[in-house]
């Protein structure tokens, strides 16, 4: 197994590494993929993606609904995607990833919690050879499908050939190249895979060794880095404790 994998298992991350406040983030990216192509999720293959990841997180339908239509309006918000990226305490790299409609404001937030646990935020790009960027797709498995014939069908598009295999949630988490985020999720759907939810994520590659006394320290900035509505996740390269 990669070392990714490996992460992956022993950290037993949720789907989208670490969760900022939910509803906000995936309000946002119901507002982003509305303004890129309509509010129909039928005709909106990445609208229909994050409805499913929505669905997923027990969002009330509600909420979706009134994420849509707010999308529409006249005084709807632009939001960019801006990542940042430094080492946090104890040489810890940390990853952070936001959707922000200022990022003046963004940066100086972040920045801020850098700079309060003593840590040095970086310029965009810096930390790119410690993290591996992938698209991340969860689904309903189907009763009788060869999951090993469906990697292999998806080898083509970048997709690795190790996934994860939720038996109480009755899922599948699959991992791939970004480039290929469409292809896989058409190919998922053409396969008949219901609630096909897609994202993207960070994988370390180069895992630090951290004391428990440093493992604190590194979680208490990452919870801090949690409460900006601005960051959708934050990844670092902390080695996960074994369970």
């Amino acid at each position: 197994m990669g070392r990714a994998f490996e992460y992956r298992k022993a950290a037993k991350l949720k789907r989208w590494g670490h969760m900022a406040r939910t509803f906000t983030r995936l309000g946002k990216q119901i507002a982003i993929a509305v303004k890129s192509g309509g509010p129909e999720p039928e005709n909106n293959p990445t609208l229909r993606s994050v409805i499913a990841t929505c669905k997923r997180e027990n969002m009330p339908k509600d909420n979706i609904d009134r994420a849509i239509k707010n999308a529409l309006g006249k005084d709807q918000t632009d939001y960019k995607n801006m990542t940042y990226e430094g080492y946090g305490p104890h040489g810890v790299a940390v990853f952070v990833d936001t959707l922000t409609d200022n990022a003046t404001r963004t940066v100086a937030d972040v920045r801020s919690v850098f700079n309060k646990f003593g840590g040095n935020l970086g310029n965009m790009g810096s930390l790119a050879f410690l993290f591996d960027h992938k698209c991340i797709f969860t689904f309903k498995k189907k009763d009788g499908v060869d999951m090993d014939e469906l990697i292999l069908d998806l080898i083509d598009y970048g997709v690795e050939d190790e996934f994860d295999e939720d038996d109480e949630e009755g899922t599948v988490t699959i991992y791939g190249d970004p480039k290929s985020y469409a292809p896989i999720q058409n190919h998922l759907e053409e396969q008949g895979f219901e609630d096909v939810g897609g994202d993207f994520t960070y994988i370390p590659n180069d895992l630090k060794d951290v004391t428990s006394e440093q493992r604190e320290t590194i979680d208490k900035m990452v919870e801090r880095l949690e409460e900006f509505d601005d960051v959708q996740n934050v990844y670092t390269n902390m080695k996960p404790t074994e369970e």
